[in-house]
């Protein structure tokens, strides 16, 4: 969920049966290749076996969270670009090892853009599932850091922290400040949260072999709508 991601908006074509149980092994392979020449050859493998499947996944994710989030529209299925940006980049590996895509709250914008309902990201050790906004941009940091301090919305924020936590769920972002910014004081009641340079929620491990079944959509909903109040709170105050 990095701002320079780029996406492309996709429909699903098909419903979500699971990823197929040798898919992983399409980023192994990728990763000991990393040529032109041998991702041309399986570009259509890359489209079966993930870009489709992810595509249909998040498609029925964004379905089914749709009442929960009414009025406001849930955005269509965005998935990331294969294709690393190498330009000023001392590392000109030219393809990622993972795909990343997400449904964004409000609009059809790329989950780095916008408040992500669910971001999903499978690969050679970068598995993670959850929502939030993973790095607020000079606006919504403005904004992060007004309504944290803000007696009420702060309170509500950090009451919603708290429960999800308390509940077995990660909360965090792409780092934190080393010290509180100013004008506030360090011994802010929410300190650590003004220190966020973002806020995502991460959810539990997938239990093993669920991401090859179509029980997998019922899981990731789950647990997006136990996550809702605190993507609920960051629409309607940071983004």
């Amino acid at each position: 969920m990095t701002a320079a991601a780029k996406t492309k908006a996709v429909a699903p074509v098909v419903a979500f049966a699971g990823f197929p149980k040798h898919a992983m092994g399409f980023w192994h392979e990728l990763a000991a290749m990393m040529s032109k020449e041998w991702f041309d050859g399986n570009k259509q493998r890359y489209q079966t076996e993930w870009v489709e499947p992810m595509t249909a996944l998040l498609g029925e994710v964004a379905a089914a969270l749709a009442p929960v989030y009414k009025p406001t529209k849930v955005g269509a299925p965005r998935i990331m670009r294969i294709y690393r940006d190498v330009r000023f980049s001392k590392d000109k590996t030219p393809y990622k090892t993972w795909i990343g895509g997400g449904v964004s709250l409000g609009s059809d914008a790329k989950p780095s853009d916008g408040v992500a309902v669910i971001y999903a990201h499978f690969g050679v050790g970068e598995d993670f599932i959850g929502g939030g906004l993973y790095v607020f941009d000079d606006a919504q940091m403005a904004k992060w850091r007004k309504r944290v301090a803000d007696a009420k919305a702060g309170a509500a924020l950090a009451k919603i922290v708290a429960a999800l936590e308390a509940d077995g769920y990660a909360v965090h972002g792409s780092g934190a400040f080393a010290r509180v910014p100013k004008p506030y004081s360090a011994d802010h009641p929410r300190a650590e949260l003004l220190k966020m340079r973002g806020i995502v929620v991460g959810f539990p491990p997938v239990p093993k072999g669920l991401i090859h079944k179509a029980g997998f959509v019922d899981w990731i909903v789950g647990h997006a709508r136990a996550a809702a109040p605190l993507t609920k709170w960051l629409y309607a105050n940071v983004a």
